[in-house]
């Protein structure tokens, strides 16, 4: 995992947020692809600090997460 604090590197991504968010603000992330890699950023906070995964860890927390929700 990297982090970085510099967003203005990542002003050409693609965020979206998963269809389980509300429109009402909330505790939200937002992810953008790139080949390799998913960048994630807070929500309320797109100008702070953006985390980077390798696409294989990403999907190991999701499919972790998947598993715990239940």
């Amino acid at each position: 995992m990297t982090t970085h604090q510099h967003v203005e590197r990542h002003t050409g991504l693609s965020w979206f947020k998963s269809s389980y968010s509300g429109t009402s603000g909330g505790d939200c992330i937002e992810v953008a692809l790139t080949p390799g890699t998913v960048h994630v950023r807070d929500s309320k906070a797109q100008a702070g600090a953006v985390l980077a995964f390798p696409r294989e860890q990403w999907a190991a927390f999701t499919a972790y997460a998947r598993k715990a929700a239940v």
